[in-house]
């Protein structure tokens, strides 16, 4: 069981792993573990949703702790309500972008600070895989039901420049931006072509993953044939956001984390900005450019919120499509990133693949994934077969020379290990790809996240 209380979230197939019963006893276990007296609860449009809502809200009432039900939202919705509303917690009833068969639960503490493992999310999983009886106040909670979308989108509005009147081709994947997005694009001066909008737990198009490739191709077929500026893919639950630029290309999360740190940098020169271990060289080199400070992190979204409030950074991006925004409670949010990136469009007047082109100036690989046996010896194998190389264990294994370098780490949601490596030029990357898949064996396998 332990299986499904991962690093950062809980997530599990449904009725297997995660059923009713233990989405109740994780919400009794939530109210005693972070003593909370309002959750902010929220859900996905996935098939289980419901009856994973009603056990999971019965047992936070029975505990004697309010609820605030926020309905079918995305992700980044929930964190805006709990810090909105003064909440003490909220839980999020999604499995991502995980398939169909998923569901589980993403939680924050107040301010929508991230609960991960090690701050929580162990302790609720020892409540609630135990046989304990778990607290029954004398007084039930009370729910109240509240529709937060509007409020959210002014806040959105708040927080980014105008933007002029795009063509834009958007891919909801069937998931729960498809009900949340068109109040957003109706106040915009975009005309925007909806692909899957219909909001669908069965995702019969494709799954609401836009980091696998495959995903990607009804979007960029669309971009081209009705000749829009801009495509963009969200996730299931509208946390992350992939973009494809006017000639249908896929435009690396890493360029737009580069390209909007300049913005943020313009706003307040000397700020931090963070981005995940797996970014091109790039983004170091635009933040350093542009007078910021650089700072590597972990790959995961508990990780890089809480780098950002010990450092006040004032804006984050991870190679998975992950933006993360001082501004909107240091959380992720996809809204944002695509209204930002709407912004520098309309600012600079250019068509998005002359914007990135600057800053397509390295060879990566993308991110490619292995099954191994043994992760631990695979990477113990890689440590010492580059004399030379500076070597990091900050996730999984870095690997730093002069004119390459790679990052090969464990999935925290799958038994495989991934692969990401740049170099100066294209022959080099070649070569030292062929080299450390070489090292590292295994059988390829397809992307999750």
């Amino acid at each position: 069981m332990a299986g499904i209380f991962k690093a950062y979230d809980i997530r599990g197939t449904y009725p297997v792993e995660l059923d009713e019963k233990l989405a109740s006893r994780i919400g009794g276990a939530a109210v005693s573990v972070l003593g909370s007296k309002r959750i902010v609860i929220g859900r996905d449009m996935r098939q289980s949703g419901p009856s994973i809502r009603r056990a999971l809200i019965d047992a936070i009432l029975a505990a004697g702790c309010d609820v605030i039900d926020i309905g079918e939202v995305g992700t980044p919705t929930l964190y805006y309500a709990v810090a909105s509303l003064s909440a003490d917690a909220g839980i999020m009833i999604t499995a991502s972008h995980n398939p169909a068969r998923y569901n589980g639960f993403k939680l924050c503490g107040r301010g929508a600070t991230p609960i991960s493992y090690d701050t929580g999310i162990s302790a609720i999983e020892q409540i609630a895989t135990s046989t304990a009886q778990l607290p029954v106040a004398d007084v039930p909670g009370k729910l109240e039901e509240r529709n937060v979308i509007a409020d959210y989108h002014q806040f959105l509005f708040g927080l980014t420049p105008k933007t002029k009147a795009f063509k834009v081709v958007i891919d909801t994947g069937n998931g729960m931006m498809g009900a949340v997005l068109p109040n957003l694009l109706a106040q915009l001066p975009c005309h925007v072509t909806p692909l899957f909008f219909e909001v669908d737990g069965s995702f019969p198009n494709h799954e609401p993953n836009p980091l696998d490739p495959r995903n990607m191709v009804d979007l960029q077929a669309k971009v081209k044939e009705v000749g829009a500026d801009l495509g963009i893919a969200f996730d299931g639950d509208g946390d992350r956001a992939m973009f494809v630029d006017e000639r249908g290309e896929l435009a690396p999360s890493d360029q737009i984390t580069a390209l909007l740190a300049e913005e943020f940098l313009a706003k307040e020169p000397g700020g931090t900005v963070i981005y995940d271990l797996r970014s091109s060289w790039v983004v170091r080199d635009q933040i350093l450019s542009h007078g910021g400070k650089p700072l590597e992190s972990r790959v995961g979204h508990s990780f890089i919120k809480k780098s950002m409030r010990q450092t006040n950074a004032i804006f984050a991006g991870e190679l998975s499509g992950h933006f993360y925004f001082r501004d909107a409670f240091f959380t992720d949010n996809a809204e944002l990133a695509m209204l930002w990136l709407l912004g520098v469009l309309t600012k600079r007047n250019q068509p998005l693949s002359q914007v990135l082109k600057p800053l397509a100036c390295y060879f990566a690989t993308g991110e490619v994934n292995f099954v191994v046996a043994d992760k631990d010896a695979v990477l113990k194998k890689l440590e010492t077969a580059f004399p030379g190389a500076e070597v990091s264990w900050l996730d999984g294994i870095t690997i730093r020379l002069s004119d390459w370098w790679c990052n090969v780490r464990p999935s925290n949601t799958e038994p495989v290990l991934r692969l990401n490596l740049e170099a100066k030029t294209q022959a080099l990357r070649d070569t030292m790809r062929r080299e450390v898949e070489q090292l590292i064996g295994g059988e390829p396998a397809t992307a999750h996240h």
